[in-house]
């Protein structure tokens, strides 16, 4: 993992920061029989011990699960308060007749057993679109959910919403704002389904940072857009994605209301969890075995840059010349110059790297010599790097994928049985 600026990494994701607990439990939602012996949870729950300050940012996606209607709608009610998150794998109440019914009976049956509104209530759901979720399943799990909660709770939570998920994904970081020292915890679940613009992914953050409701929003969407925004591993944007910050205050921190040093370093912080969670999503990408990073440097601006980054690194071309060790430059060169931003092409140069060492490939737009031995040798490892220069100003960004492999057919293949 990466860390950005003056902080730590510190274990226990959601349950890294002061006064939250999570707890997750099997309950039944899809049975099979690979679940019979060892089943693996599928519905889980974070709460805090106090009322936080909430943000969200959801999928673009027209087609949206009834989730995120209700959670919208649920914030909105509270002026972006909330107290729990309740969560379930393997349906994503989608395209359902009944899907906004049963989300919010979801929120219900969690504030019934907490003791708070069903608006205070974040509902998400991740899984197969299409198919009636069975609410009972849910009805007897939640008691389970809010007996088991605890401090220690967060790998039952992050288990519970993996769907082709191969590892779980959390990340927590401690912080100085305003002399105090603050936690940002997350968990993310994500393996196939990825195209940028929200990341096609589930996002549950928590923080004991004290920061207004205005604030955390702007915080949240502005580091989306350099993080989970460029991501993607198929090119398919989901139906159900949502990332959800809720900061609690325990830190006793003053709040953050307005921009300053105490924002700047709160926003370090979430990048650095939201970044580093992006690269976990991208590297478990289905059927990955590469994590691949394309960052573009010398751009005129930012959203050049993203643009740019974003363009090679969702080519499916790119990803299968990386699958093969094969150090074709030509597909790097085709995916900048269709991307949508001005720059001259004539001025591109193109970098491949790894653990192994780095090689140039392109220079002012055109194939130069190099060892295809030694590129060989650097595309086998694991992680790779490419860098694109623009040679045009000084901004850059960075966008994050996998490689594309026969297993990526195989998993998508039979992913409903």
């Amino acid at each position: 993992m990466n860390l950005i600026g003056n902080m730590n990494f510190t274990d226990g994701g959601v349950c890294a920061a002061k006064g939250f607990k999570a707890s997750g439990v099997y309950c039944g939602i899809k049975k099979s029989a690979s679940e019979s012996s060892s089943p693996k949870n599928d519905i889980g729950m974070v709460v805090s011990d106090v009322i936080c300050n909430a943000a969200a940012v959801y999928t673009l996606n027209k087609v949206k699960g009834a989730p995120i209607t209700v959670t919208k709608e649920n914030l909105a009610k509270t002026g972006g308060k909330a107290r729990a998150v309740i969560a379930n794998s393997k349906n994503a109440n989608t395209c359902n007749a009944d899907g906004k019914e049963k989300a919010f009976r979801m929120c219900e049956l969690t504030a019934n057993e907490l003791g708070i509104s069903p608006e205070e209530v974040i509902v998400a759901s991740t899984g197969v679109i299409g198919q009636i979720l069975p609410i009972e399943p849910i009805e007897r799990a939640v008691p389970k959910l809010v007996e088991k909660l605890s401090y220690d709770g967060n790998e039952q939570a992050v288990t519970a919403i993996m769907t082709t998920d191969t590892v779980k994904k959390e990340v927590a970081v401690t912080f100085e704002v305003g002399g105090k020292t603050a936690v940002i915890g997350g968990m993310a679940k994500g393996s196939g389904m990825i195209k940028p613009n929200m990341a096609t992914t589930l996002n549950f953050i928590t923080t004991d940072c004290a920061i207004s409701t205005k604030m955390l929003q702007k915080a949240l969407s502005e580091v989306v857009k350099v993080t989970y925004n460029c991501l993607s591993v198929d090119g398919d944007t989901s139906t159900n994605d949502m990332v959800c910050v809720m900061a609690n205050g325990l830190c006793k921190n003053e709040e953050i209301n307005a921009e300053g040093k105490d924002f700047d370093a709160f926003k370090n912080a979430l990048y650095t969890v939201m970044m580093n969670m992006t690269r976990m999503l991208a590297k478990d990408g289905e059927g990955a075995t590469k994590l691949l990073e394309c960052e573009c440097v010398g751009a005129p601006d930012l959203d050049t840059a993203i643009t740019v980054a974003k363009s090679v690194i969702g080519s499916n071309l790119l990803k299968c010349a990386m699958f093969g060790a094969d150090a074709n430059w030509g597909r790097v060169l085709c995916a900048v110059g269709y991307a949508d931003a001005q720059f001259d092409i004539e001025k591109v140069d193109v970098s491949m790297s790894s653990a192994k060492g780095s090689i140039d490939v392109c220079k002012d737009g055109a194939g130069i010599e190099f060892s295809e031995e030694t590129a060989k040798e650097i595309l086998l490892e694991d992680e790779i790097v490419i860098t694109v220069k623009l040679n045009a100003g000084t901004a850059s960004a960075k966008a994050w994928g996998c490689d594309l492999t026969y297993n990526y057919v195989k998993i998508n293949g039979d992913y409903r049985s």
